[in-house]
Parts: structure tokens; C-alpha cells; sequence
């Protein structure tokens, strides 16, 4: 049975939370790679994928409210709002990036990263080992696995 140290990317792309987008978003375009994951101090704190810069170029979704014996009540959250127009904003690797990402690690099995990826809609996945990054599972490194004999 193949496992995440067996289809992994070892020679990883990462961010920081101090880099700035357009330099990150070039990263990810010029490597061809959906997202990478951010490390400071030498621990993986975020991951920054293609559809988090993405969101920087959409509509604000103005916060529902309700009225009941004249009052307003809020229906959504206002940190979900916070949240989404800081990502919005976001002029930093850290404003804009997956914070506490989901991995995996290396004895994982290729089921359970499917799994996880197609559930949690996750397609970059670090691979951490004693707290440390050790590679990368991306989608196309689990498609990889289906043209083999």
C-alpha cells in the first residue's frame, strides 16, 4: 500500500507569513503548484493555496440581519465578516493563508490522503514529521498514482 513519504514532494516550495502576495502569487504560478506551505521559525503555521488569493478578487457578502419588535439581530457572524475582509485586504503571506493547516504524515496512507483531500476539499497537504515539514501532498501527486502499472 503506497503512503504520502511515497508520492511527496520533498523539495518544497514555502512561503512565510511576511511575503508579500504578488510575490506569492508568482510563486505559485511559476511552479505551477495549487498552494505551498508557510513556515516560520521552522514550523509549518499556514498553507496558501491558489483559492486564497483567489477570494482577494471577490464580492464582500454583506452580513444578514433580522427584525423582531424592532430590533436587529445580526443572523451571521461578525468575526466571518472580519475574517473575510482581512483576507480580502491582505497585503501578507499571514493575512491571507490557511492558518493551522490539516497534514498529514509520512505513514499516512494514499486512501486516507484521498479521503481527506476530497472531503476537506484540502489539495495541498504538508507532510510533517516531529513537528517538522518533510513534504508536500498536492492532488496532482495522488493523480500521478492512477497512470502507474
Amino acid at each position: 500500500m503506497l503512503k504520502a513519504k511515497d508520492i511527496m514532494t520533498t523539495d518544497c516550495i514555502t512561503l512565510t507569513p511576511d511575503t508579500d502576495i504578488m510575490t506569492a502569487a508568482k510563486t505559485l504560478l511559476e511552479n505551477k503548484i495549487n498552494g505551498a506551505p508557510v513556515v516560520e521559525d521552522g514550523q509549518v503555521v499556514g498553507v496558501l493555496c491558489q483559492s486564497d488569493l483567489v477570494a482577494q478578487q471577490k464580492k464582500i457578502t454583506l452580513p444578514s440581519f433580522f427584525t423582531l419588535l424592532d430590533g436587529v439581530f445580526p443572523i451571521s457572524s461578525h468575526d466571518e465578516l472580519e475574517k473575510e475582509m482581512s483576507k480580502i485586504a491582505a497585503l501578507k503571506v499571514g493575512e491571507a493563508m490557511t492558518p493551522a493547516p490539516t497534514f498529514v504524515t509520512p505513514d499516512t496512507s494514499i486512501e486516507d490522503v484521498a479521503t481527506l483531500m476530497a472531503n476537506e476539499k484540502l489539495y495541498t497537504l504538508p507532510v510533517i514529521m516531529d513537528k517538522t515539514l518533510v513534504g508536500v501532498v498536492g492532488k496532482e501527486d495522488i493523480l500521478k498514482t492512477l497512470l502507474k502499472d
